[in-house]
């Protein structure tokens, strides 16, 4: 696999899981978020995911490893372990083989691709 293909799977898989997040309420376990009304936690999780998601677009095209790149592989590595930390968390609601499979995937992809940059 390039590193192109491994940098867009684990984009793809985070975005997925993102559209996850918001079915299942993220907010509500994030601290700063938890403590905002139900609806502006909600839409200012939705509205910050704008610039995040136009960084990694425009931020990972171009250099096959660039520090855009590089930050989201070991942010989806961290993103597991954030996961596993909160997975007892009373709003947590990402319980079921769907949702780990993202977070998962996204976290094997973000260290398949630091793997391969490093080699490379």
């Amino acid at each position: 696999m390039t590193l192109d293909i491994l940098y867009y799977l684990t984009v793809g898989l985070f975005l997925t899981h993102e559209l996850d997040a918001v079915n299942r309420r993220e907010w509500r376990i994030l601290p700063g978020f938890r403590a905002l009304p139900e609806r502006l936690g909600e839409q200012l999780f939705i509205w910050l995911h704008v610039p995040v998601i136009a960084l990694l677009l425009i931020g990972g095209d171009g250099e096959r490893v660039n520090a855009v790149r590089v930050a989201l592989a070991g942010f989806a590595i961290l993103h597991v372990g954030l996961h596993w930390l909160y997975r007892t968390h009373p709003a947590n609601a990402f319980n079921t083989f769907s949702s780990w499979s993202l977070i998962l995937g996204t976290g094997g992809l973000g260290a398949a691709y630091l793997l391969v940059a490093a080699l490379t």
